[in-house]
């Protein structure tokens, strides 16, 4: 079933994105310098969210849909990050997902990449296990993401 955010027109919001997506090709986002992936390259940092607006836009519980996935939840949401803003350190090893940059440059500091790794406008970052980062809004201009993540604990609020 799927659960739409407590927001007037979700659905319109999605189409749109996917409008967006479809109209451009998005390439995929920044990697790691070549030479520059490390294993334990960044320690984990303790920074709390700022400037940060994380609207779950929709959701549809997998248990309930062919595929049969067990506790897990489709999600798709809208982060906005303000100049400067911080989404902190989080780790996708129990949930990937792809994140579309849909407007603006945000840097990204992986456990993985001794580079920080810039993202900009058109780009798509899928995020797997074995992923840990933190990101950086380091441009004057605000950084629009959309993010669909798997999700298996509902309280697992991280971005």
């Amino acid at each position: 079933m799927f659960k739409p955010a407590k927001s007037s027109h979700p659905l319109v919001a999605a189409l749109a994105i996917a409008a967006v997506v479809a109209a451009a090709p998005a390439a995929f986002a920044g990697e790691c310098p070549a030479g520059k992936m490390k294993p334990n390259a960044r320690e984990k940092v303790d920074y709390k969210p700022v400037g940060v607006t994380d609207v779950t836009l929709g959701s549809i519980n997998l248990e309930k849909q062919p595929a049969n996935i067990r506790d897990r939840e489709l999600r798709f949401r809208k982060l906005t990050i303000e100049p400067n803003g911080i989404v902190p350190w989080h780790s996708h090893d129990d949930r990937p997902a792809l994140i579309f940059v849909q407007q603006g440059e945000i840097v990204e500091y992986a456990s993985n990449c001794a580079e920080p790794i810039v993202h900009k406008a058109g780009e798509i970052r899928a995020e797997v296990a074995g992923t840990s980062h933190w990101w950086k809004n380091l441009g004057k201009e605000t950084v629009i993401l959309y993010v669909g993540d798997v999700r298996k604990d509902p309280h697992d609020h991280n971005m």
